[in-house]
């Protein structure tokens, strides 16, 4: 991300599941916002010894212009943890509602900001 945005439009997203199913999430979520992570970076896979966790920090207050285009199809579940502001999540997390069937299946609040589970699968 160029410049600073908000740090309360900030979400940190961390994916676990298989690496191009991760790559398709982000995918997905890097043509709705600004973000950390390099377009067209794919996430490479793990050892195979132990799970792999991806990350990036999308700013939900600078669109990155890009159209929400085909949801990728997932092999099997990811599981995305999310944090961030408040609005910042609900932001986030319809945009993955628009590309995944997404079940929430944990989240803890705080003053200012919450911490959402979810298990994105293919519509």
């Amino acid at each position: 991300m160029s410049g600073a945005g908000e740090p309360s439009a900030q979400v940190t997203v961390e994916l676990s599941g298989a690496a191009d199913d991760a790559g398709g999430v982000f995918t997905v979520l890097g043509a709705a916002f600004a973000s950390d992570r390099d377009a067209g970076a794919a996430p490479r896979p793990g050892p195979a010894d132990g799970p792999t966790v991806w990350s990036g920090v999308f700013d939900t207050a600078r669109p990155a212009g890009g159209g929400p285009g085909a949801a990728p199809s997932l092999s099997g579940p990811v599981t995305a943890t999310v944090q961030g502001g408040y609005v910042a999540v609900d932001r986030l997390v319809t945009v993955l509602s628009a590309a995944f069937t997404v079940a929430e299946e944990g989240s803890a609040s705080g003053d200012q900001e919450k911490d959402v589970t979810l298990r994105l699968e293919s519509r």
